[in-house]
């Protein structure tokens, strides 16, 4: 024991004779008992948040490798050093030196270099494993860029799929797209870092991984999954803030004894539907449709011929995210929010004209969601004031309960720092009386023209059958109560 410890010792006398090594050799140190302390709390339970994980799996085995590296330079420019002095004459000591295994010392020496090797590769091996796994996680993607994520990471929280990580969309599975997201990742760290970055992100992403290689991991259009029952509730600007539904099925549809039907027709894998659009696929300039026996019909649009058109060559195959365009990060209508928000009476909806002035309140601009709270919270309380005086004394906390909550509806939307507004992201699911976007209509218009006349139809029983629409006490309901 006690020769190995002298081993030890001559060995990081020599690795550290120079600046270099000795720099090199304090580095790697400092790095490993950073890192091993770090990731012994990882362990016990304590993960800290996304900067920790940065820093820990990251940054610590960065200045670790680069430790590595400044010791074995060190020793090569010891050796310039030396060859230099020995043609000089002033130097007659060997240049290198001499690995004897016969000799008791540097077999000693030969061991602690492979016992310290073992070392550094277990720890850059963990490292590596633990640097990925923070690069995949939820909290690096949505909270490591606050500045630029924050608007995803908000609307990600409250989205249907909260709790599928972001790497399984965005990546998937296999190492070929994972090499692609992180050098294109590279790319926008440098953007972040140098202040690069367009507000609003871009949509959409036009190098996005194919949706039948991600979303259909979970979600398979093919099978048949028949209609949907749905109602919508909608409440009217008047003092009473009358609350009326809508009622319908939405044929949501799929494959079945050998063909489709409903609105997944649209990715039927007997035929193939393509078109060609702007770059943010909000114009359809035309749409061809190839059936399975080689049968091609092609629509062209009122703008097909336009000097915009023809700039724009890309004929895509239509899948999920064509309709599905916002699966996750979701910007909702004001409206529907705040009929959302007074139907689940986060909002009192027995507030006299709440849902009018809510809205007003809501397309009011903002600096900053501070400024929004305080100023719609301030708005609603005035119209209160100066309306219902006597309301506003014996409901304070309701008017006020209302203020907050049109506040968090703004700051779940609207992120002034992006330059994201109401509207900035439009929702293709749907169309204007549903979302308020164009949505469907951007096909289905009775515009865009075949050859022989025949148009894409809007005919509304095509998606869904309307049981009722915007009563106030609809019968179809009372029917499936009863």
């Amino acid at each position: 024991m006690k020769n190995i410890v002298g081993a030890f010792t001559r060995f990081l006398a020599h690795i550290t004779h120079n600046v270099l090594g000795m720099v090199g050799a304090v580095l790697t140190t400092v790095a490993a008992m950073l890192f091993l302390t770090l990731f012994a709390l990882d362990l016990v339970g304590y993960h800290g948040g996304p900067y920790i994980g940065i820093l820990a799996f990251l940054i610590i085995p960065g200045f670790f490798v680069l430790g590595l590296a400044l010791i074995p330079l060190g020793l090569w420019r010891e050796r310039v050093r030396h060859r230099r002095a020995l043609a000089k004459g002033e130097d007659d000591s060997e240049v290198l030196p001499v690995w004897d295994l016969n000799v008791d010392r540097v077999r000693r020496n030969v061991l602690v270099f492979v016992l310290l090797s073992i070392v550094n590769v277990v720890i850059l091996a963990a490292a590596t494993y633990k640097g990925v796994e923070v690069m995949e996680s939820t909290q690096f993607c949505g909270a490591a860029c606050h500045s630029v994520m924050e608007p995803e990471y908000t609307t990600y929280s409250r989205s249907p799929h909260a709790r599928v990580k972001c790497v399984e969309c965005h990546i998937g599975e296999g190492a070929n797209w994972f090499v692609k997201s992180k050098l294109s990742g590279s790319w926008q760290l440098v953007a972040v870092t140098f202040n690069l970055y367009p507000r609003p992100i871009d949509t959409p992403v036009h190098n996005l991984r194919p949706a039948r290689e991600t979303c259909e991991q979970c979600h398979w259009p093919n099978k048949f999954v028949g209609d949907r029952f749905r109602v919508r509730t909608h409440f009217s600007e008047d003092e009473a803030n009358t609350e009326t539904k809508t009622v319908l099925v939405v044929k949501v549809g799929g494959r079945q004894a050998g063909r489709s039907q409903g609105i997944h027709w649209h990715v039927d894998p007997d035929h193939v539907v393509r078109y060609r659009a702007d770059a943010k696929r909000q114009t359809i300039y035309e749409v061809e449709m190839v059936a399975k026996d080689g049968t091609t019909r092609r629509y062209k649009g009122p703008a097909a011929d336009s000097p915009q058109a023809a700039q724009a060559t890309e004929w895509r195959t239509m899948d999920c995210v064509d309709c599905h365009n916002r699966p996750t990060h979701i910007y909702r209508d004001p409206a529907r929010e705040l009929d959302d928000a007074l139907e689940d009476r986060r909002i009192d909806p027995t507030l006299p004209y709440i849902r009018r002035e809510g809205l007003k309140a809501l397309k009011a601009d903002y600096p900053s969601h501070e400024a929004a709270r305080a100023g719609i919270a301030r708005a609603i309380s005035d119209f209160y004031a100066a309306s219902y005086p006597q309301l506003l004394a014996e409901r304070r906390q309701a008017v006020e309960a209302a203020g907050r909550a049109l506040g968090d509806l703004w700051a779940w939307n609207v992120f002034p720092s992006m330059n994201i507004k109401w509207g900035t992201y439009p929702n293709h699911i749907g169309h204007p009386e549903m979302s308020g976007d164009v949505g469907c209509f951007r096909c289905h218009d009775e515009q865009h023209q075949a050859a022989d006349g025949k148009t894409i139809s809007q005919d509304c029983s095509t998606c869904h059958s309307l049981l009722a629409q915007e009563e106030k006490d609809p019968p179809i309901l009372k029917t499936l109560v009863d």
